[in-house]
Parts: structure tokens; sequence; C-alpha cells
């Protein structure tokens, strides 16, 4: 499939392409189309189709569109089929494709407009130059052949579903919270929880694992950043934190700092972190009078959450 870009009116661009699938929504084949211009028809319009929960008519002009400056040129539209559907339900946004068949090459000539919308005082769209008659009608072009012709059209209806996300960039500095431990080697629980600390428009914590989570029992010290006002985020939102923790020695001495680590936050996911963040093995050998701090720093990046 090859495409091209072309400028047509003054309000659009339309683009062209050439392609075998036959049009999905409405063919119309015109045998005798030089019988328009003997019977002095200019306008033809086409029998019912639906699409898009619509019903719409292909609207011809076999000699141009004069009132739109279609003058020796093929015009084509899609038409609503009625208004009442326009004045009860309002606005309809549609995305259309016309289509001329090459009956030589068995190929279409498609052609795209922008998204329009239709209502009721504007209840129709289309190109009133979609081909000079010079070039149709030459029929080593293979579009007007033993003077048959077929149209095309497919029409797209855009709706809107109502779902996206509304992404909010903060700058909240970098923040870094200390918790200092004495006697280590006591902390008999499961797990601790640091004091809270403010972030942003959020509340953290810091969690340990003095033996580790169970994966790693007995091997690994874990630890993850909580983020603990989780319960009063909003349904689908979610925020985003970049954040390090590092475990320190008395003397202010960095034992183990990991990678800093970028991760969302939610509702179901409230704690991210390192579950093999140190061996236990190195941890007892650096902690040499039992005490630590372990530092957090942390900078909440952004939130997300459902558009309003």
């Amino acid at each position: 499939m090859t495409s091209f870009e072309i400028s047509g009116e003054a309000d659009r661009v339309m683009a062209k392409e050439i392609r075998d699938v036959v049009p999905a929504h409405y063919v119309l084949k015109i045998k005798s189309f030089s019988s328009f211009a003997k019977n002095n028809t200019e306008k033809y319009e086409s029998s019912e189709f639906e699409a898009g929960g619509y019903k719409w008519k292909l609207v011809l002009f076999p000699n141009g569109d004069k009132s739109r400056n279609g003058e020796d040129h093929i015009s084509v539209y899609l038409a609503i089929s009625g208004t009442s559907t326009l004045q009860l339900g309002g606005p309809i946004h549609v995305a259309v494709r016309f289509s001329l068949y090459d009956q030589i090459c068995d190929r279409y000539l498609t052609e795209q407009g922008r998204v329009t919308r239709l209502h009721a005082l504007k209840a129709e769209w289309g190109v009133p130059r979609f081909m000079p008659l010079k070039i149709f009608t030459n029929p080593s072009n293979g579009y007007l052949v033993d003077d048959t012709c077929v149209f095309g059209v497919e029409v797209f209806v855009i709706k809107s579903s109502g779902v996206g996300e509304c992404l909010t960039l903060k700058d909240s500095g970098l923040y870094t919270h200390k918790w200092k431990i004495s006697s280590f080697s006591r902390l008999w629980d499961t797990y601790y929880y640091s004091d809270a600390f403010t972030v942003g428009d959020h509340k953290w914590k810091v969690l340990l694992y003095p033996n580790g989570v169970s994966a790693v029992r007995n091997e690994s010290l874990s630890m993850f950043l909580t983020l603990v006002d989780s319960d009063k985020l909003a349904s689908g939102q979610k925020v985003n934190a970049r954040y390090v923790i590092r475990l320190k020695g008395p003397d202010n001495e960095v034992l183990h700092q990991p990678a800093v680590a970028t991760n969302w936050f939610s509702s179901s996911e409230i704690q991210r972190g390192w579950q093999s963040f140190m061996p236990l093995k190195t941890v007892c050998e650096r902690l040499t009078d039992d005490s630590c701090v372990i530092e957090a720093e942390v900078m909440e990046l952004s939130t997300t959450g459902k558009l309003p």
C-alpha cells in the first residue's frame, strides 16, 4: 500500500492511499454513468446503510457540486439519514473514508478527511473536488470502464468512553528521613515501621524486616518504602516516587545503599523496595556496636488518576 497527502479545501487536509481492501460499510456500483449527464441529473442519493449505530446515505454529484466549488469534478458526501437523530441525540463526530475502484489494477483509491462534527445544521460532510472529471472519465485510469464505476464509503463514529487519566507532575523536593535503631540484634518481631514522614502530598514509612521476608528468612535484611495513606487514594489513583534507602553505621558510614528506585504506589501496591537488601551475616559483621541508622531519601514525582 502506498500513501500520499494532498491539500484540499482551506479548512482541511486530505490523505489519499491506494489499497486492496473493499470499503467496509457501503459500495455503490453505477452502470451507464453517462446517463447522469444525458438526463441532467445533478445529484444522486444512495439507499440507507448502517454504520456506527446510525443510518447514512452516500451522496454523489456526478458533474460536480457547483455550489461548493466542485465544477469539473466528482463530488462525494456522506449524509446522515434524517435529521431527527441529530436533533434528539446531539452532535456526532465521524471520520469518513471515500473510495473509488480502479478496475484495471483491482484496487481502491481511498481518501480520508479529518474528523468532523455533524449536527442539525450540518447533516452531511464530503469532498466537493474528489476527482477531476477529466481524470475520472479517461478509461485508461481505470475508474470509469465501459461506462461503469464503483464508489465506496467507510464511516467511523467516534464516541468518547470517558476512559483516561490525569497526570499531575510534582516538585516535592528531596526529603531525607533518619531512623536510628539501637540494639539491632534484639529486634525479635517480624517487622518494624519507622515514624511517618510527609513527602509531597502523602505520608510514608520505612518498613524493616530484621530477619528478612519469608523468601529470604534468616538470610537477608529486607527493607521497603511504604505509602501510609493509600486508603485515601481515589479509585485508580497512583503515586510515583523516586527513592533510596541506605543503612548507615553509628559513625555515619554508609554500610549499604542499593541503586535508586522509581516506582508507582497505589492502594493495591503500597510498598516497594528490596527483599534482599543486605545479607544478615554482613549486617552483623558491620554493626560493631549493634546500632545503626536507616536513612530514606524520597521525592514524589507525580500522581495519576482517572479523568473527572
